[in-house]
Parts: C-alpha cells; sequence; structure tokens
C-alpha cells in the first residue's frame, strides 16, 4: 500500500520497476529497426517510422483504458473494497477488448488512405508500411489487454509482476526478431511476425499475474458492466483523448518532415525508436505515480499527494538532465550502428544534442496529466495535451521548418513543449491545494455534525460528491449513513 512509508521510495521503486519493463520492450523496437537498418534498404527504415507513427495511434488509446482500470481499482483497494476492485478489473478488460478490437479493424481497413493523404507516404516505404501494418496491427488486442492486466498489477502494488508483463514481449522480440528476419528469410515482415508473437506471450503473462497471483480478476457479468462503464470512462475517455494528441501532433511533424524527403523520414524513425528508450524511465514515471496518487487520494491524505507529486517533478527533470548527455555523446554511435548518412545523420546529431531539450517539459507535462487524471480532473490532461499538440505544435514547427527546415521544426516543438509544460506544473499544484481544501471542509462539517448528535454515540459521515469534484473547493458535502455507502462508491468512482 501507498499510504505508508517513503513517497520517495515508491515514486522510485515503482518507477525503476516500470522502466525496467518499458525500457526492455522499446529496446527491442529499437533492436528491430537496427535489424532491418542491416537489410540495407533506407525505405525500410522509413516504412518502419510510419508503422511506429500508427502503432502510437492505437496505442494511446490503450494507455488511457489502462489509466483508467488502475485508477479506478487502486481506488478501491484504497478504500479497502476488494470485491469492487476486482469488479472493475473485470470491467475494465471488457472494455479494452472491444475498443482494441474496433480500432485494429480500423486501421487495417483504412491503412493506405492513412498512409497517402495524412502521411504523404508513398512509393516502396508506403507499400512496407501497409503490408506490415496489415499482418502486426491485429496484435493490438492481446497488446491492449496484456497493458491493462500491468496496470492493474501496478494498482495492487506489485510492481515486480508488472514489470515482467512487458519484459516477457521484451525478450520474446529480442529473440523472433533476428531469427525470422534472416533465420526464416521474412526480411522486414519478420518483425511484424515476431510482434504479433511477443505481444500474445505479454497477455499470457499479465494474466497469470492479475487473475493467476492475485485473483484481481472477476468473471466480467453485463450487469456490471453497464454499471461500471460510466466510472471508468469517466477516466478512460479524458485519458484516451488526452493521450491521442502526441500522436497527432507526431503525425503533423512528420508529414512537415515528409516534404523534406526520405532521408528525413529515416532520421525521424531512428529517434522514434531510440527516444522511449532514453526517457523509458519518464513514462514509466508517469505510469507509476498514478497509483501512488490514487490510493492516497483514496485515503484523504493530500499532504502525502503532494509530496508525491514534488518527488515526481525532481526525479523526471533530474533524469533527463542525465539522459540528454549521454544521448549527446552518443550521437556519433547511433549514427553508425543505424548507417545513417548525409542529411539523414545531421539531423539524427541535432536531435541528441538539441532537440531532446523538450524532454525538460514533456516529462512535467506526462507527470502533471498523470496527477489530473487520478485527482479527478481528467479534462485538464486531455485539455494540456491537446493544447500542446496543436497550438504548441502546429505554428512552432510549421514557422520552425519554414524558415530553418527540419532542425528548426525540432527546436519548434522543444519551445512548445517548454511552454505547455510549465504551464501544467502550475496547475497540478492548484488543483492538489484546492483538493486539500474542499476535504478540509467537509472534515470540519462532519465534526461539527458528529458533536450535535454525540450524547447518543451517533456519528455522521460526510460524503464528497465526486460528480462536483471541480466544485470540492466550495466544500459542498451530503449526508449519508450505513446504506449509503453503496451511492459513495458510485459518485467517487463518475468523477475520477
Amino acid at each position: 500500500m501507498f499510504t505508508h512509508g517513503s513517497l520517495m521510495r515508491h515514486v522510485a521503486v515503482m518507477t525503476a520497476t516500470g522502466a525496467i519493463g518499458l525500457m526492455a520492450v522499446f529496446a527491442v523496437d529499437l533492436l528491430s529497426l537496427f535489424w532491418v537498418s542491416k537489410l540495407g534498404d533506407q525505405a525500410f527504415k522509413a516504412a518502419v517510422g510510419y508503422v511506429g507513427l500508427i502503432t502510437f495511434f492505437v496505442m494511446s488509446i490503450n494507455i488511457g483504458l489502462t489509466i483508467a482500470a488502475s485508477a479506478t481499482v487502486s481506488r478501491a483497494l484504497g478504500a479497502g473494497d476488494r470485491p469492487r476492485a476486482r469488479r472493475l478489473a473485470a470491467s475494465s478488460l471488457a472494455i479494452t477488448f472491444v475498443f482494441s478490437a474496433a480500432m485494429a479493424a480500423a486501421m487495417i481497413l483504412l491503412r493506405d488512405w492513412i498512409l497517402a493523404a495524412v502521411l504523404h507516404a508513398h512509393g516502396e516505404s508506403a507499400e512496407v508500411a501497409s503490408r506490415f501494418i496489415a499482418i502486426s496491427m491485429p496484435a493490438n488486442v492481446p497488446l491492449a489487454l496484456g497493458i491493462t492486466l500491468s496496470g492493474v498489477l501496478r494498482a495492487v502494488g506489485d510492481a515486480r509482476r508488472a514489470m515482467y508483463v512487458t519484459l516477457s514481449a521484451g525478450a520474446a522480440t529480442a529473440v523472433l526478431d533476428p531469427l525470422l528476419i534472416f533465420g526464416f528469410g521474412l526480411g522486414v515482415y519478420g518483425a511484424a511476425w515476431a510482434t504479433v508473437l511477443s505481444r500474445l506471450i505479454m497477455l499470457g503473462v499479465g494474466w497469470s499475474g492479475a487473475a493467476g497471483v492475485h485473483n484481481l480478476v472477476a468473471r466480467p457479468k453485463l450487469g456490471a458492466l453497464r454499471g461500471d462503464f460510466g466510472p471508468i470512462m469517466a477516466i478512460g475517455f479524458p485519458a484516451i483523448m488526452a493521450n491521442m494528441a502526441a500522436p497527432v501532433s507526431s503525425a503533423y511533424t512528420l508529414r512537415i518532415f515528409s516534404d523534406f524527403g526520405e532521408a528525413a523520414i529515416a532520421a525521424y524513425a531512428v529517434i522514434d525508436r531510440v527516444t522511449p528508450v532514453a526517457f523509458g524511465v519518464i513514462f514509466a514515471l508517469s505510469g507509476s505515480i498514478g497509483p501512488i496518487i490514487g490510493q492516497n487520494v483514496g485515503a484523504r491524505l493530500m499532504g502525502r499527494v503532494r509530496r508525491a507529486l514534488t518527488d515526481a517533478f525532481i526525479l523526471s527533470i533530474g533524469y533527463v538532465l542525465v539522459a540528454w548527455m549521454v544521448l549527446a555523446l552518443a550521437a556519433p554511435l547511433l549514427i553508425a550502428a543505424f548507417e545513417a548518412r548525409g542529411e539523414s545523420a545531421d539531423y539524427v546529431a541535432f536531435y541528441c544534442r538539441y532537440g531532446v531539450s523538450a524532454w525538460l517539459f514533456l516529462a512535467c507535462l506526462f507527470v502533471a496529466n498523470a496527477a489530473f487524471n487520478n485527482l479527478g480532473f481528467p479534462v485538464l490532461a486531455m485539455a494540456f495535451n491537446w493544447t500542446r499538440a496543436t497550438l504548441g505544435t502546429i505554428p512552432f514547427v510549421t514557422v520552425g521548418a519554414r524558415f530553418w527546415g527540419v532542425k528548426g521544426g525540432l527546436v519548434g516543438f522543444a519551445l512548445g513543449a517548454a511552454l505547455f509544460g510549465v504551464l501544467a506544473v502550475g496547475t497540478a499544484y492548484f488543483v492538489t491545494w484546492r483538493l486539500a481544501k474542499g476535504f478540509e471542509g467537509a472534515d470540519r462539517a462532519g465534526s461539527r455534525r458528529t458533536a450535535a448528535v454525540g450524547g447518543r454515540g451517533l456519528k455522521t459521515r460526510a460524503l464528497i460528491s465526486w460528480k462536483r469534484v471541480g466544485d470540492i473547493g466550495e466544500g459542498r458535502v451530503e449526508a449519508g449513513a450505513g446504506g449509503a455507502d453503496a451511492g459513495y462508491d458510485r459518485e467517487r468512482d463518475a468523477g475520477a
């Protein structure tokens, strides 16, 4: 449980274990590009770049649903209601299955139009990307279920088994990629088949931990699903919308870079695979801080919530500075490893030395968004992500690329991230303060009511309406006792 003990330790342990699993997967994706690079065709690297962006889009939906599962289950566990946590886990998985299957079908049917009309892909790279998507996209279903199960494991505090979910997929891909690409002679499509098999393994490991070890997944029931859909999607929908902003921003950037030729797209593919490995700790941190905040909010320990938020910002900024230094020094090695030449090599080097600065602010934005989702303000996460993806990307990247080419676009992206990252940090602290004030007002009202009936030994329970959590600073409470528990639980989840 995260309601006791050192918060810095909780944040660090959850982040470290999550980062190991995530970075293993990202490192294997990077290794896949390395093997594809050895096929000797720059069009293959460009194709992998296009596929990566489309995969990023559907993954953003999967992560949004995982955030909802983790937040609702962790709150139920923090309140001591394990049966409700099991039911919410089952309902979350059912919702995830439907969404992930629908998105996989849509991406397969629309892949050629997306590649041509949205991303400006053409020629051999577009043909390779299209076939790659047709092979790998059905595996989005086991991928989505696997990471949702990982979120359930994090909600219960089992960081080690949550790490195993992603680590298993990474290990499988590391073996399968060279085997299928070169051993079976499947070429670039061997990487697609390796993706399918590794995601099936991920699902098996996640189910073993969440359902087998912790028995934290109940049997899905239609009636329960109907009741849980609202509370889950109250978090899930804004989280999905917030997460979709990033791939939209990346798609616009890639489209701008496409006009500078295949060398720019090949460089983008390298950057796209190097960045998650370099900043996997940040992704893990933003995912790990959610359950920690959720449990402490459920226990109404707002001082610990503020401290957890501060610790997360300190860790994220410190890590980005170290990663930036490592990338700047390692730029020549990356260029040689992926056989980048000419302008492509120049773009990769520029990103490693200067473009990485954007992550100082993106890291803070990710942590703030995780806080918004678990404090009951998911709309704020959606708002910040979309304003950053539009107002913070389109004008900055467009102007930068128009006057200074690809390098100018990278600098413009960093400037937009800086503006909205700083605003998000300030808003996160304001929301935490406002929520704490609301709890204090509710506690005072409850104490007065208890004193009024003290002679009879009765206590009145002050309930905060989570549907109106945005108005919590006004201290609005509802009185309820005994049989009101069910209504309390529904209200608290509905606005999460």
